[in-house]
């Protein structure tokens, strides 16, 4: 990936140094699912200039929820280290990314906050540790980053390289652009009453969108940048197959559940990185409306 010289963005939060928290339970990814059809009319709607609340009257994301305590950073916490650097830069081409496609659909675009932490820190949404991943919160609109998680994709889930590590974050800032078109919060109302397993199918096509997502935000950022090198392209599909359910349910338990994927297979995720990446078109990110995951 070429970055030098690029801008860092502003909103990074850096808490790590300050000793993090003993136990607790993270929440990963903190979204619910919800109705195909009507979400398919979210994201449609948007991208015509239509406000989808005009459609589906209402469904304002939940107020944010006080954080209690709070991980504050040591003397070495705010230092620019090149990880650091890393996500800042490339949470800035989110940033631009995302601040074009909405004003190309007279909407403004809210970018989100990303916290870096270290073993340990209190989001909106519970409890953040490393174990749990990285993950969006969309009740206090942050993402929430442990960069050890990178030395676990190439170490363990053999994942390596700068791209694959930017795919993870363009993925989770893809769930702030649902919360921000209003198809998180229209998830949530209509997962109310579903059983398990189709609450997880659900939750796997709001995985999947935000894995387009950040396909669209390869393309674009490669439109205006030209930032892709040799491999990058390979290393993010690498990181969207490490990550497959069926793959890390193998990896752990020695076979694969199929009803209990939250995120998607393998194939899925690349399949849907791809339609991002090669197509640049939000609207072909409709996981919602279409039979073939």
């Amino acid at each position: 990936m070429r970055l030098e010289g690029e801008r860092e963005s502003e909103n990074v939060e850096d808490r790590r140094g300050g000793g993090g928290f003993g136990g607790g339970r993270g929440i990963p990814i903190g979204v619910t699912g919800g109705g195909l059809g009507t979400v398919a009319i979210i994201l449609l709607a948007l991208f015509f200039g239509v406000d989808p609340r005009v459609i589906l009257g209402g469904g304002d994301a939940p107020p944010p929820q006080s954080q209690v305590t709070e991980n504050r950073p040591g003397p070495d916490a705010t230092q620019d280290d090149g990880q650091r650097r890393f996500v800042s830069q490339v949470l800035a081409t989110t940033e631009d990314t995302w601040t074009d496609i909405f004003r190309r659909a007279n909407r403004q675009y809210d970018p989100p906050n990303l916290v870096l932490f270290s073993g340990g820190t209190q989001s909106a949404c519970g409890f953040a540790q490393t174990a749990v991943g990285p993950f969006y919160c969309p009740n206090d609109r942050k993402v929430y980053l442990d960069t050890a998680f990178f030395r676990d994709m190439e170490r363990k889930l053999g994942a390596p390289g700068e791209f694959a590590r930017a795919y993870v974050i363009a993925h989770e800032v893809g769930h702030h652009v649902q919360n921000e078109l209003g198809i998180l919060q229209r998830v949530n109302q209509e997962r109310r009453g579903m059983s398990e397993a189709e609450s997880n199918a659900l939750q796997v096509r709001v995985e999947l969108q935000a894995d387009c997502f950040a396909g669209i935000w390869a393309n674009h950022t490669e439109q205006m940048r030209r930032f892709l090198e040799p491999g990058d392209v390979e290393s993010g599909i690498g990181a969207a197959a490490a990550v497959g359910d069926d793959r890390l349910q193998r990896r752990a338990q020695g076979y694969v559940v199929p009803e209990g994927f939250t995120h998607g297979s393998s194939a899925q995720r690349v399949r849907w990185f791809r339609t991002g990446l090669e197509s640049g078109d939000v609207r072909r990110c409709d996981t919602f409306s279409t039979d073939r995951l």
